[in-house]
């Protein structure tokens, strides 16, 4: 993500890596919208990803700049085990705010 955002000055965005396309679009989901992490270095760019989440049934968590790629890129191991485990491949993460 980083080096990306170096190349290609600032408008990338990271999101969608831990998720599959499949359950992509969740409105309706149980437990209210699940959470998408994004990061990247161009506020503008990580704002209109906020709006297209949204309208994809998303609530979106707003990392900060490309570094927090390294936080967030791990998450996809976490994601991917019950889909290894258990064959379930159609799950979310959701932050909650306390």
């Amino acid at each position: 993500m980083e080096d990306l955002q170096r190349k290609f000055r600032p408008h990338t965005s990271s999101r969608y890596s831990t998720q599959s396309a499949r359950p992509l679009w969740s409105t309706g989901v149980p437990g209210g919208k699940p959470t998408m992490f994004i990061c990247g270095n161009d506020e503008s760019a990580r704002k209109s990803v906020g709006k297209i989440l949204d309208e994809f049934g998303w609530e979106t968590a707003d990392m900060g700049g490309a570094e927090s790629a390294r936080a967030i890129e791990p998450l996809c191991m976490l994601w991917c085990l019950p889909g290894f485990l258990r064959n379930e491949w159609t799950h979310a993460f959701k932050m909650i705010k306390m």
